[in-house]
């Protein structure tokens, strides 16, 4: 199903002059009032006359998400205080935190971008959709309830955290779809294994995951523990919130809303615009949104895109799903280490659980690298021998993998923290340099 075929089945040419239009105008609305983007284009011998095509935008200047908290809080805003009409913010866990404002129209253009994202993973109006993504200051929550209501389905604010009620909720309500990070969608099925409820049979058919990097292996544990389709959703606070691109029932990449976004991928280290299909650092401009406008934002995720059409019949670009991020990526011994590499590995091996933490240490001049893995409790009450052939597995096929050596830890059931928003894989114990 396809909510806004005008936009989302474009043919290409009419969509880059659509952006071209919207380009020029936010381009000059920036300009204008705010003093940022003007010193910043200036600095660059750039002005808004200069914009004469799509390829112009990248002789304007990036913006990152250090330049957003430098000008905190409402330093970047375009619009008065007087017609901002909400305010969210990302988590600030190191220093302030990123600002958003929303005019009335910035609410209304985000409502049916959840609503285009919603039925792109299959989701309509007859759906009873559980939102278990945190409300307040994050946008996921207000985010999927508007676009949730605006789509015409039944939707249930169940915030993250309390788990034992989203089970029975998924119980007593009939849900259908399930929205929150991946993570906590894992967590919540082994409460109700716990609990002595199969979910698998409950109404339960989709879920949308976002808000941490996932695998294809974690979705496959997901679908088989779950008995749903799981499906990729992807946004940041900086543009909009979630909402920025999605995954449809092809699960060949996640369509990215072109009339309201223009994305390109460039080369984290120079900068420097790719081509399609090559992998790099995912930076974002937008369009439309009023109050908080991004120009050429970092967004420090990897991937890579494909304007081809999909089989779904939408022609808006593809992003490949997210790998990881530049600044999540460890260095260890020189060598570039994700966190979701190490992740596919542990998917693929069916004696552990999808419960892991990444330890890194300092060891005189020497980092390490320490995985620590839950194994299932058929495995932790078998024979020692049993479990170290799993420990010496994990490790071989993580270190085929990363082309570093590293320390496997099997731990017993329950004990790696469970996480009700976003997962914390890493911890980083190497003293700051």
């Amino acid at each position: 199903m396809i909510w806004n075929e005008k936009y989302e089945c474009m043919p290409r040419k009419e969509l880059e002059e659509l952006q071209l239009s919207r380009l020029k105008a936010i381009i000059h609305k920036v300009y204008d009032r705010v003093p940022f983007y003007r010193e910043s284009f200036e600095k660059a011998g750039f002005k808004p006359s200069d914009l004469k095509s799509l390829d112009d935008l990248k002789r304007i200047p990036f913006i990152s998400k250090k330049d957003l908290r430098e000008n905190y809080p409402f330093k970047l805003f375009a619009e008065p205080m007087s017609n901002i009409v909400r305010i969210h913010s990302s988590s600030g866990t190191t220093g302030k935190p990123v600002v958003a404002g929303y005019t009335k129209n910035d609410i209304d253009t985000w409502a049916e971008l959840m609503a285009r994202s919603l039925m792109c993973a299959g989701a309509g109006p007859n759906d009873i959709i559980q939102n278990a993504y945190g409300y307040g200051l994050f946008t996921g929550g207000l985010g999927i309830h508007y676009g949730g209501e605006r789509m015409g389905a039944t939707v249930i604010p169940a915030s993250g955290g309390n788990t034992k009620r989203q089970v029975m909720m998924l119980e007593d309500f009939g849900t259908t779809v399930l929205t929150c990070t991946p993570s906590y969608a894992l967590y919540i099925g082994e409460v109700a294994k716990e609990m002595g409820i199969d979910i698998r049979k409950l109404p339960l058919r989709i879920g949308v995951f976002g808000a941490e990097p996932w695998s294809d292996n974690m979705r496959k544990e997901l679908e088989a523990k779950l008995n749903i389709d799981a499906m990729d959703i992807y946004g940041l606070t900086e543009v909009i919130g979630p909402g920025v691109s999605m995954e449809c029932e092809q699960k060949d990449g996640l369509h990215i809303f072109e009339d309201h976004f223009i994305a390109e991928i460039i080369d984290p280290e120079t900068g420097e615009q790719l081509p399609y299909g090559e992998t790099g650092e995912l930076v974002f401009t937008s369009l439309t949104k009023e109050a908080f406008p991004v120009i050429r934002f970092r967004t420090r995720d990897i991937t890579s895109l494909n304007p081809e059409p999909c089989k779904c019949g939408r022609t808006i670009a593809r992003m490949r799903r997210v790998s990881g991020r530049t600044d999540d990526m460890l260095i260890i011994r020189g060598v570039n280490v994700f966190p979701s590499q190490i992740e596919s590995v542990l998917m693929e091996i069916e004696e552990t659980e999808p419960h892991y933490e990444i330890v890194v240490e300092r060891k005189g001049m020497l980092d390490e690298l320490e995985v620590r893995v839950e194994v299932n409790e058929r495995l932790f009450s078998d024979e020692v021998r049993k479990l170290e052939a799993v420990q010496r597995k994990l490790q071989n096929e993580i270190e085929s993998v990363l082309g570093i050596s590293v320390k496997v830890t099997l731990v017993e059931p329950k004990t790696i923290e469970r996480s009700e928003g976003k997962a914390k894989r890493v911890k980083d114990l190497r003293p700051k340099e």
